[in-house]
């Protein structure tokens, strides 16, 4: 793996730790991804580990609505979840496909860079 393609793997690792929609699992692979880096293991393979991980994950704008449009007001209370509602029918309305948390954009971005694109 060439050194900017690493070393944009390493910011959005960081960006999946730091961010507070990352799924428990994503953080563990990110956190893997860097242990692994740290301990000196091949990058190509630890970051293919991850891909893996996080190509499951693939949460739809329309997933997000059903979530703002009733759980997410016990969760994150309706102020929060209004908010996210009106977010998500304009991220539809303008063809997005994909939730637009900061987990699932530097998700999707990662992938993307490695040549898997969400579709």
């Amino acid at each position: 793996m060439d050194k900017e393609l690493f070393d944009y793997t390493a910011q959005k690792v960081d960006e999946l730790l730091a961010a507070a929609s990352s799924s428990q699992e994503t953080r563990d692979a990110a956190q893997s991804w860097k242990e692994a880096i740290a301990a000196g293991e091949d990058a190509d393979a630890a970051t293919t580990k991850l891909l893996d991980i996080i190509d499951r994950h693939h949460t739809t704008i329309d997933e997000v609505i059903y979530f703002a449009q009733g759980p997410a007001k016990d969760v994150l209370g309706e102020e929060a979840a209004t908010g996210m509602l009106a977010q998500a029918k304009k991220v539809k309305a303008e063809g997005g496909k994909y939730c637009f948390c900061a987990a699932c954009v530097a998700t999707q971005k990662l992938l993307a860079k490695h040549g898997r694109p969400v579709l």
